[in-house]
């Protein structure tokens, strides 16, 4: 199945912004077991790269995200990325990704934006800050833009995530509230993959 057509199925994708991360595949099977299965790893986190390469032996779909250069991409892909995110408009990154034949999304959150990101060839578009936007916003952009696959990003928990997909958005991103960074430290597993059940148990009602 096509990175899109998983994000897609789960109408979400997990959010991992963190500075340790003790063991990232036994976080990317724990999220699976919950339900969310693509997970973006960002250039935020130290050492990003090998927690990308060791997520990549589970059957977790993993990315990278929050990236800024086409250094960046590079290394995220030859670490295993299978798909970049960029935080903003970069059609440098959108131009590796497009050599390399990898899925890209792009952040943004005006008309213009998603056009000039659509205009990059992305396959989907991350609507940042969602929370300060709103619902409404992405019931506003689909309406010219209807064939948009939008991403809402920022502030999203369980008690809001349905609201974002009512309005439109084609997925939802889970973040701190499904991956504490405590709980993460602490390799407490068992409270991440209840939080992820609970998410996606969120979305499905």
């Amino acid at each position: 199945m096509a990175t899109i057509d998983i994000i897609g199925d789960d109408r979400a994708m997990a959010l991992i912004r963190a500075s340790v991360i003790p063991d990232a595949a036994a976080l990317a099977e724990t999220l699976v077991a919950g339900g969310i299965h693509a997970i973006e790893f960002t250039y935020t986190t130290p050492d990003v790269e090998s927690h990308i390469t060791r997520a990549r032996t589970t059957d977790a779909v993993i990315g990278a995200g929050s990236v800024l250069t086409t250094a960046q991409a590079r290394s995220a892909l030859d670490a295993g990325a299978q798909f970049l995110v960029t935080p903003g408009l970069s059609p440098a990154v959108a131009e590796v990704a497009a050599e390399a034949g990898v899925p890209m999304m792009m952040g943004a959150f005006t008309p213009s934006e998603v056009m000039q990101a659509l205009g990059y060839g992305v396959w989907a578009v991350k609507v940042f800050p969602a929370q300060t936007a709103g619902p409404e916003h992405f019931a506003h952009l689909l309406g010219p833009l209807p064939s948009s696959h939008l991403i809402a990003s920022g502030g999203i928990e369980a008690e809001n995530a349905g609201s974002f997909l009512d309005a439109g958005a084609y997925a939802v991103t889970a973040g701190s509230s499904v991956v504490p960074a405590e709980a993460l430290a602490e390799s407490d597993w068992q409270d991440i993959r209840r939080r992820a059940a609970e998410f996606t148990a969120a979305l499905a009602r």
